[in-house]
């Protein structure tokens, strides 16, 4: 097994677009233009990712893969075809780049004295400043 990378512009081949009427910005531009952009990548017939890879992929996109297991991802946040698509494709890997990164171990470390001291200093004035906010009912 390769150590897992972080994927580029490698995957491009392996994206299907497909274009249809927005409905966001652009005037009467929005009823003639195909603007709103559908990218769709399957991760199961993905030659370039190894199985491990698509693996983690599955788990941890589940919620965005339709029942054929595909990623979709739509955008359509500008009046350009053109810049929707680079968005898409820039929303794209940084996904697949987000969910391949390995996950950082966390190093277990002590609470320096100085903290714990500073912590009960803090308690004990805490609990002088409320001793002396009680009345004497004896």
């Amino acid at each position: 097994m390769r150590p897992q990378h972080i994927y580029g512009n490698e995957l491009d081949s392996e994206l299907n677009f497909s274009f249809s009427k927005s409905s966001g910005p652009g005037g009467q531009n929005v009823n003639k233009v195909n603007t709103k952009v559908e990218l769709r990548f399957a991760i199961d017939k993905s030659s370039i990712l190894e199985e491990t890879e698509k693996q983690i992929l599955k788990v941890k996109l589940d919620k965005q893969l339709n029942s054929e297991g595909e990623l979709i991802i739509v955008v359509q946040e500008t009046r350009s075809q053109l810049k929707n698509k680079q968005k898409a494709v820039d929303k794209f890997y940084e996904l697949i780049n987000s969910a391949l990164k390995p996950i950082k171990k966390r190093k277990a470390t002590k609470v320096s004295r100085a903290a714990k001291e500073k912590r009960l200093k803090q308690k004990q004035v805490q609990a002088e400043k409320k001793s002396r906010r009680r009345k004497d009912f004896e």
